[in-house]
């Protein structure tokens, strides 16, 4: 009996769901905003080696912020123009120190990482680390609530430190 009553509530269901207007999926939301910058020192070669990583979406939001420009970080005909663009946002809103003055970032590269954009650098080479300052203030020119996330690894150990928007000051001893 219960087969022939959920039988035509099956068909309606069905015949329903093929009436309606489809709905395309938008572009994918994520209700946070973060981005991590790891740092680590490479004791072979005496750098710093730095990797930052943000959400591309969000990443290609503040270019177009700050420079006015169109961008599209997946574009490999758009990589050149892009690696300028990238180079002088994070030189902009990164600064390293372990000493008294600002160590001279070398952009590397970037490239695109499932939904987030990875961002390298290394530093000119260096003596041994005690402490290291970092001012990281990325997607604040965006955002009110970014979250950036720092990581620093010196001989082994690694660091951690969580800035909630506005802060942007990481100091750590090793």
């Amino acid at each position: 009996m219960w087969a022939f009553i959920y039988q035509p509530l099956l068909y309606c269901y069905i015949l329903l769901g093929a009436m309606l207007p489809v709905k395309h999926a938008a572009k994918v939301f994520h209700p946070i905003h973060v981005s991590t910058t790891n740092i680590s020192y490479n004791n072979q070669d005496n750098k710093l080696e730095i990797i930052c990583t943000i959400f591309t979406d969000d990443f290609e939001a503040a270019l177009v912020k700050q420079y006015h420009t169109k961008t599209d970080l997946n574009r490999a005909d758009m990589h050149a123009a892009m690696d300028v663009l990238v180079k002088k946002y994070i030189a902009g809103y990164l600064q390293i120190k372990t000493g008294a003055a600002p160590l001279n970032l070398n952009y590397v590269g970037f490239e695109i990482n499932k939904e987030a954009t990875d961002v390298y650098f290394e530093t000119d080479k260096i003596p041994a680390v005690k402490k290291i300052d970092v001012d990281v203030s990325l997607l604040h020119n965006l955002f009110d609530d970014q979250l950036n996330i720092v990581h620093i690894t010196v001989n082994g150990v690694r660091k951690s430190e969580k800035l909630d928007y506005p802060n942007k000051r990481v100091s750590q001893m090793f």
